[in-house]
């Protein structure tokens, strides 16, 4: 979480909203980052997840990422939501919940949806006071 964090941060310089993820092999090795770049890249799917999720993709050379952990910032949405699931990762790791938008339990639930075809295990809490203090900050600041 704290290199997740540590990519929160440096979404800042950009004026995105400082969200981070990485995802971590079955060894602890992170294999991809990501913050979120959709004020950076105009680009309306770049939520920190999607970046990490990519950047894996890219390391491992295929799009199923079995055996890895997605470790957010933030409680992710529906469409991050959703590409933990279509990426076949073992597990989500989040910090701060998001009683807005989030698709890990608050809003909905679409990792655990019985519908689908994998449900990776979810992690919820980690550094969430953390995670949060960081997400306050930057929108008090927008005020």
């Amino acid at each position: 979480m704290r290199a997740a964090l540590a990519e929160a941060r440096a979404a800042l310089a950009t004026d995105d909203v400082p969200i981070g993820a990485v995802v971590v092999d079955s060894a602890g090795a992170v294999i991809g980052a990501g913050r979120n770049v959709r004020e950076a890249a105009a680009d309306p799917t770049g939520h920190a997840e999607v970046v990490a999720l990519r950047a894996a993709a890219q390391d491992r050379g295929e799009w199923r990422l079995g055996g890895c952990t997605l470790v957010v910032t933030l409680e992710p949405c529906t469409m991050c939501a959703g590409a933990a699931v279509l990426s076949r990762v073992d597990r989500v790791v989040f910090g701060a919940w998001d009683p807005k938008a989030g698709a890990v339990g608050s809003l909905w639930d679409v990792v655990r949806d019985r519908r689908l075809n994998h449900r990776p295990e979810v992690v919820s809490g980690v550094l969430a006071e953390e995670s949060a203090a960081l997400l306050e900050e930057f929108f008090a600041d927008q005020r």
